[in-house]
């Protein structure tokens, strides 16, 4: 059952960019399908005029080295207009630039605007997974994402983003709370997940990770699914048939929307002994253009299914 909380945990961990060759910002393909947040502030420090993001690097003969210290560190972002600071986050977001999006979303940490708490939910978490932060911060982290995207739910009910978010930060809490609480969970994740679907039926996104939820129930071991029916008299269960169902109304949704869509639906059509289909759906893994970290490595798990398959 750990096995499989951290396979479902894996599923939201998705990289946006790999920064490896530099900082400079690459708009990929549907990247705004993965807008599983949005951010705000409380504006009590903000003056009359329009919205002053400062991106670049400012002159330094007009505010000196120490003033441009200041300014590149703190992410600075000076808006009248809600939709204004939306759009910046999201365009950090899409630049997977994590920590001056926290930065800036943190600013909104006392709102009552659901799209800013649910953005700094994400923005939170996406923070935890880097490989800098330590435990200690990670852990914190984590639980403060999850008090975003609970308050983001308190807020509005009917947000889709604000029901994924708690979905996917409920279960990185879980991982903390032993495997009684993760089990437990799971239940009301799944929930979330589906409610999010409902509300918005073309976000492909909340419709992949039920698939993986699924999918991680379907492969669950006879001895892990004994220790959950001795835990729950009736644990949750899921099918590789449910799952699939799942990652191909995604992909109707959006085609070719995400990588890791496509191995899911290799191996579960390798889990379903259909050879044919799987190839086919492993081929296109493969072949998905590698943009991020995690492009490549579904990218190395694809080549490595279809050498087994011969």
């Amino acid at each position: 059952m750990v096995m499989a909380g951290r396979v479902f945990s894996r599923c939201v961990s998705r990289t946006l960019l790999d920064f490896s060759s530099g900082t400079r910002c690459v708009r990929i393909r549907g990247t705004h399908r993965y807008y599983w947040t949005t951010l705000r502030r409380t504006a009590t420090s903000l003056t009359s005029g329009r919205a002053a993001f400062l991106l670049g690097v400012p002159t330094l003969s007009c505010l000196g080295y120490e003033a441009y210290l200041r300014v590149q560190s703190s992410a600075v972002v000076h808006a009248l207009e809600r939709g204004e600071v939306l759009e910046q986050a999201d365009y950090l977001y899409s630049c997977g630039d994590t920590e001056k999006l926290y930065q800036l979303l943190l600013q909104f940490k006392d709102s009552d605007d659901a799209e800013f708490l649910w953005r700094l939910a994400r923005a939170s978490r996406d923070l935890a997974l880097l490989p800098n932060i330590d435990a200690e911060q990670k852990k914190k982290l984590t639980f403060e994402a999850f008090e975003y995207a609970k308050k983001a739910l308190e807020k509005d009910e009917k947000c889709f983003a604000a029901h994924k978010w708690y979905a996917v930060c409920l279960s990185d809490v879980g991982d903390y709370k032993g495997v009684k609480v993760k089990i437990g969970n799971s239940y009301i994740i799944r929930e979330h997940l589906e409610r999010a679907v409902e509300l918005n039926p073309k976000d492909a996104t909340s419709l992949h990770i039920l698939g993986y939820w699924c999918f991680s129930f379907a492969e669950l071991p006879w001895y892990q699914r004994k220790v959950a029916a001795v835990i729950f008299s009736t644990p949750p269960t899921a099918t590789y048939e449910e799952a699939l169902e799942f990652f191909m109304k995604a992909e109707e949704v959006d085609p070719n929307f995400y990588s890791k869509n496509l191995l899911m639906l290799g191996k579960t059509y390798l889990a379903m002994k259909d050879k044919q289909q799987a190839l086919l759906w492993l081929t296109k893994a493969k072949e998905y253009p590698a943009h991020t970290l995690e492009d490549k490595e579904v990218h190395k798990e694809a080549v490595d299914l279809l050498k087994k398959l011969g």
